[in-house]
């Protein structure tokens, strides 16, 4: 049989011989894949799409928490390492309870060496700028400009003289640095 030379007539005859529950089951056949490619691309492929999104999302979060957890351990064993070092060579203060620490142990040394402070009169602090910085006003100062605050304390100690030579040599030997800018030692 040749292609180019058949007509409707022929694919006609051709179907009346086959079979009727034949072309019933290529019919249910061909009408059972189309209602299955309907119900995938219909139903089951949006979810199928929407879970590897979901399962994708998932794992690059679980390596973002596995790379943040890295980073986390080596930060926190950098710091172990410098924080001594850091303790040692530190002496400013960097948080209010050591600047109160500071006024109850200077007490409590004036105490021992038998002296009164009578006043204690704290100003506002003042920035010391780092280094290359230009002295500005404290409205165009920034946090990277500043590399300390200096605390101006005003003190008046009252009692003997020994007492304040032991007093400042106590002081002397604490950690944290106390700069002494003006001292007037008057007799009573």
């Amino acid at each position: 049989m040749d292609l180019k030379n058949m007509t409707m007539d022929d694919l006609k005859q051709k179907f009346s011989t086959i079979d009727k529950k034949t072309i019933i089951k290529f019919g249910i056949g061909f009408g059972a894949i189309i209602i299955f490619l309907i119900i995938y691309y219909a139903i089951l492929n949006p979810m199928v799409k929407e879970r590897k999104a979901k399962f994708d999302d998932k794992i690059l979060k679980e390596n973002e928490i596995n790379q943040f957890e890295n980073d986390i351990i080596t930060l926190k064993k950098n710091i172990k390492k410098r924080k001594p070092e850091f303790e040692a060579s530190s002496t400013l203060f960097h948080s209010k309870a050591e600047v109160e620490g500071l006024y109850e142990s200077l007490s409590k040394h004036a105490a021992v060496n038998g002296l009164v402070i009578s006043k204690i009169q704290k100003k506002k602090p003042k920035p010391v700028l780092k280094s290359g910085n230009a002295e500005q006003s404290e409205n165009n100062l920034t946090m990277e400009m500043v590399s300390y605050y200096k605390i101006p304390v005003d003190y008046e100690i009252k009692g003997n003289f020994l007492g304040y030579i032991k007093f400042k040599r106590a002081v002397s030997k604490q950690k944290k640095m106390l700069n002494f800018d003006k001292e007037t030692i008057s007799v009573v």
